[in-house]
């Protein structure tokens, strides 16, 4: 992978951040695709430090835990009255108590509002490359006016408000409503025909602009009226149909292990259309969405000892109800290959653990190669096992080198009384349910295997759009139609197609409503960022779950950071506050 520093002031018109001002680029940009010398170097040096941007914008701590921690699908206590407290801006969100100082909400509107400034400086430049007869730059530009689209769908999405600007020198206007809807709209058609998919998944192609599309005309109706009930027109869900399937029709498909979309070498995976690119092992690279919810007591790579988890966000009771409710008494984990994958296998002789404790466990372990163990994924529950380290902080291991794999003790809570890591079903705010152990635990992302510690070195993409979820928004778009059938085909093609452990794939499901399609976009898409999104177009955002009672349909837009609003505060009416804010 080549390394591209950019040295060169570029100006950026920073949207509503305070200030107004220039910024100066200098960073490093680390991605495959984004390679080359002379005429190449110069569509890189424009396009880079917008795709470089986008991996703050979903950092665990940024755009990602807001869609996910204000969701009924995750939720992240104060840790043991010690971790993630963080000034409450989790609790708030989660409880749908937000003020416009939450530094989560404002630090996902810095992120989004300074990358979406930086793709319209590239687009900007590629226009005069374009001019002078740069042909490698058109392709470029497609992408850097995409992107603009795609910016303004997450503020659109979080905020109610799109910022149309033309170039960087304008001060840009915003637009709300459909005529948010329109503007995004218009973007996206002005390069949807003439886009290619030759870049593959970690730059923004045709398929993926045919997959934004999809989004925007399913969501318009929410986007339209935030508050009211959403009216989704035929014309609407016509288009849907239409453009996801011609992504159907076209060269990617489903990945028969589902976890294979998660793992190393993801890159290629035919299924996924959008992502980001983390090949190599530079260090802006990340396992963000890999160790935010794991046990701090598990070491995930134990040929790299300083790999944890952090004990953040864990599932809500209510999120893994909806699995009980689809499956009754049957073992989630031999049900639904979407929901487990167990990797650490344990020897019949030590699965009992009646009577053994980590005061009397000395030789309750068994062998495995360092660079062969992989801790089970999916959503994790119950008593853990993985790697240990004796006093001096060394992995203990046989004597024939392999590590040893013991029940993980839980030494972030269990303090002189030891006990071990066991992932509850009950987690919430209370003293209790916010211990470093409670509530089940979200491992869908493989820690890579160029992973030193617990922060960096993935070579993981994250997947931002697959085929997946397009089958999903097709089986919506028909169903609102009222083509039942077709929804249950999509639905059952989706579910079938993971076929890797035939004993754990799917069934075929013999009818579709509504309420199952959201049950059914719950299993295919957790973790990924999506669930609020769903929550608030099937009529779900107003409900009440663990640790969230509020019913306020204004909550569906998050409030606009008061260091923005008095940012503008010079352009009179310019900037106003969300309802209910």
């Amino acid at each position: 992978m080549k390394n591209i520093r950019f040295n060169k002031a570029l100006p950026i018109g920073i949207f509503l951040l305070a200030v107004f001002a220039c910024t100066s680029l200098e960073e490093d940009i680390l991605d495959e695709s984004l390679t080359g010398t002379g005429q190449a170097e110069v569509v890189s040096g424009s396009i880079a430090p917008v795709y470089g941007l986008l991996r703050q914008v979903w950092m665990h701590t940024v755009n990602f835990g807001l869609q996910e921690v204000a969701s009924d699908e995750a939720i992240l206590p104060f840790r043991g009255g010690t971790d993630w407290y963080d000034g409450g801006k989790y609790i708030a969100v989660h409880q749908h108590l937000v003020t416009p100082s939450n530094a989560l909400v404002t630090d996902a509107w810095t992120y989004i509002t300074i990358c979406l400034s930086r793709a319209v400086v590239a687009e900007d430049k590629l226009k005069e490359e374009v001019g002078k007869g740069n042909q490698a730059a058109q392709h470029a530009l497609y992408e850097m006016v995409a992107m603009q689209a795609y910016l303004n769908m997450l503020a659109l999405d979080n905020w109610g408000l799109v910022f149309k600007k033309d170039n960087p020198n304008q001060t840009s206007e915003l637009l709300r409503g459909q005529k948010a809807v329109d503007y995004i709209e218009s973007k996206l058609l002005s390069v949807v025909d003439v886009m290619n998919n030759d870049n593959g998944s970690g730059r923004l192609n045709q398929d993926a602009v045919r997959a934004l599309l999809a989004r925007l005309y399913l969501n318009a109706a929410v986007y339209r009226d935030p508050y009211g009930v959403p009216d989704f027109k035929k014309e609407d869900m016509d288009k849907v149909i239409q453009y996801t399937s011609s992504i159907i029709s076209g060269s990617h498909s489903l990945s028969p292990e589902y976890f294979d979309l998660f793992n190393d070498n993801n890159h290629t995976n035919p299924e996924i259309i959008f992502a980001q690119d983390q090949r190599g092992v530079l260090e802006t690279e990340h396992s963000r969405w890999a160790y935010w919810s794991i046990s701090g007591d598990q070491v995930p790579r134990p040929e790299f000892p300083s790999t944890r988890g952090t004990d953040a966000a864990a599932a809500t009771p209510d999120f893994i109800q909806t699995w009980v409710d689809a499956y009754g008494s049957a073992d989630l984990a031999e049900t639904d290959a979407r929901f487990y994958q167990k990797n650490t296998v344990i020897p019949d002789a030590l699965k009992d653990l009646t009577g053994v404790t980590p005061l009397n466990d000395a030789n309750h372990y068994y062998c495995v190669d360092a660079t062969k163990f992989e801790i089970d994924r999916g959503i994790i529950r119950g008593v853990i096992w993985g790697p240990r380290k004796d006093a001096t902080g060394k992995i203990m291991t046989c004597d024939d080198g392999k590590v040893r794999i013991y029940p993980v003790i839980n030494r972030r809570t269990s303090g002189a009384n030891l006990r071990y890591v066991d992932h509850t079903l009950n987690v919430d705010f209370t003293e209790q349910g916010s211990l470093h152990n409670t509530g089940h635990r979200f491992s869908k992302y493989q820690f890579s295997h160029t992973a030193t510690n617990c922060c960096s070195y993935s070579s993981v993409d994250i997947v931002l759009i697959r085929l997946g979820e397009v089958y999903l928004m097709r089986a919506e778009a028909k169903l609102r139609n009222g083509d039942n059938a077709g929804a249950l085909a999509d639905v059952n093609t989706l579910r079938t197609s993971r076929t890797a452990r035939p004993a754990q794939t799917p069934k075929a499901l013999t009818s579709i409503d509504l309420n199952t399609l959201f049950r059914e976009s719950g299993f295919e898409l957790y973790w990924e960022g999506l669930r609020r999104t769903y929550q608030i177009r099937f009529g779900k955002y107003e409900g009440i779950w663990t640790g969230k009672t509020d019913t306020d349909v204004r909550k569906r837009l998050f409030p606009i950071p008061q260091r923005a609003i008095d940012g503008a505060s010079n352009e009179k009416g310019y900037l106003v506050q969300n309802q209910g804010y």
